[in-house]
């Protein structure tokens, strides 16, 4: 296989750290040029991948255990107030997302607007959130598989080969299994899985739809009441723990090397996946908390407790299957968004160049494999639930400095076309950061200082290594 190529994005020569790259990079224009991606994903490809990231583990999990523990029936307060920070993000990740049509979501939109240094500490800390939502979601998945066998057909597991050593087994094999089974989809191309994704997404879109129809004649009003116990701040403490579940709009910008239109396409499939998503949340939410006291949500099946306390605990196997579906695609999809990162930060030589190469299907093999490989030996192997916030605090440090960009960007280059402007200016980005800030707040000082610790791990990286090998400043390959 060739090396990769050296000519890449169109770049704006600067000395210092801090040297921007050009807002309209684009990769070499040769499909057969190691280190392209193939442009075959749609509007509705786009869409389907953003809800079906994020419809995964937090609806049918994290939204029953927030209500318990973080906001009570004003669960569905805490989504529509991320939901609403999200569309501002997702409004600017719109505009620069239709100048910038290469992978690297918020990484790529940071290096053309704040420098290289600001961009690779964002990657760096997207790159933790992705591996840690992705060894997360594929335990969730194994706990879940688990269960659905010994529902559907009174199998059990041995612990030895369901269970990390911390926990009493030898390893979490279904979690590596279906993380190698990930790796095999999104090796051969990219609208294959999302051929996958689409049917997943309406199998889990029907069993929510029946999951409110069945439950919303049941609703209590008195299990609503109080509606604040845990004041006004719970509301913001459980919007930041449902930040989670929409890494899924991320994921989607990651597509953008990988869309036929981009300029047209990408602004759809963010701002839609967000609106999408978030109708189902807090429909969904609204229905648990209704038919069930919040209290007795705190478990990993919030959705079978709620129905089964009001009678229809026949639709638990439903339920039970219909999780594993979610957090499959949502695995699909978030180790997917991990792999396109990767692969613009390698093509930029802030890391080696070696793992952009793509094969003849336009697929980053190498990098696929490696990341399979390392997020199996953390699936099977490490409990990871004491590091969980940090992908919400990842996600939350680059949406406020993607929104930053874009009035960055406007004073800086107002000349440019921009396919997609962000209305309102700037009155949403300023609100998108005043949420983000506000939703960081709520996150407890040991996560603050491990985000500390990792960016200044991914600082000493990027001196040792990226500074010298960037494309932007004509480093070595």
């Amino acid at each position: 296989m060739a090396a990769p190529t050296q000519a890449g994005p169109t770049t704006t020569q600067q000395t210092n750290a801090f040297r921007v790259r050009g807002a309209d990079a684009s990769p070499a224009s040769s499909e057969t040029t190691a280190g392209t991606l193939k442009r075959t994903l749609g509007r509705t490809d786009l869409i389907a991948m953003g809800v079906g990231t994020i419809v995964g583990a937090g609806i049918f999990v994290t939204t029953g255990i927030a209500a318990a523990t973080k906001a009570g029936p004003s669960i569905v307060l805490s989504f529509l107030l991320a939901g609403a920070v999200c569309v501002l993000v997702a409004l600017c990740y719109s505009e620069l997302a239709s100048m910038t049509p290469v992978s690297g979501s918020a990484y790529t939109y940071t290096y053309s607007t704040m420098g290289e240094v600001p961009a690779f500490l964002v990657g760096w800390n997207l790159l933790l959130e992705y591996a840690v939502a992705t060894a997360a979601i594929a335990i969730g998945w194994s706990g879940l598989f688990g269960a659905a066998l010994n529902s559907l057909f009174d199998v059990s597991l041995p612990k030895a080969i369901s269970a990390s050593p911390s926990a009493g087994g030898v390893i979490d094999l279904p979690a590596v299994i279906i993380v190698g089974l990930i790796v095999a989809v999104l090796v051969f191309e990219v609208k294959i899985a999302a051929a996958v994704v689409k049917t997943l997404v309406a199998l889990t879109i029907a069993v929510l739809v029946v999951v409110v129809a069945v439950g919303a004649p049941h609703i209590q009003a008195d299990n609503w009441t109080p509606f604040l116990p845990f004041g006004v701040n719970g509301i913001a403490a459980g919007a930041a723990m449902a930040f989670f579940a929409y890494l899924g709009f991320d994921v989607v910008a990651t597509s953008a090397e990988e869309t036929r239109d981009p300029r047209r396409d990408l602004p759809w499939g963010i701002i839609g996946s967000v609106v999408i998503a978030t109708v189902l949340y807090i429909a969904v939410s609204a229905v648990l908390t209704g038919v069930a006291p919040y209290s007795s949500l705190n478990n990993s099946a919030p959705v079978a407790t709620a129905l089964a306390a009001i009678g229809v605990g026949w639709i638990g196997k439903v339920i039970l299957v219909a999780s594993v579906i979610a957090l499959t695609k949502g695995l699909l999809m978030v180790f997917y968004g991990q792999t396109r990162l990767l692969f613009a930060m390698s093509r930029d030589g802030l890391v080696p160049k070696a793992l952009c190469r793509t094969n003849s299907r336009g697929a980053p093999v190498r990098l696929s494999l490696l990341l399979g490989v390392v997020i199996a030996a953390v699936a099977g192997f490490t409990p990871i639930d004491t590091v969980a916030e940090l992908v919400n605090i990842g996600a939350l440090f680059a949406f406020l400095i993607v929104a930053l960009g874009v009035m960055i960007l406007r004073r800086t280059d107002p000349g440019r076309a921009r396919p997609f402007r962000t209305p309102l200016m700037p009155l949403v980005p300023i609100l998108a950061i005043a949420g983000c800030i506000w939703l960081a707040t709520t996150f407890e000082a040991l996560t603050w200082l491990r985000f500390v610790i990792w960016s200044a791990v991914g600082l000493v990286l990027y001196l040792g290594y990226g500074r010298r090998h960037s494309v932007v400043a004509g480093g070595a390959a």
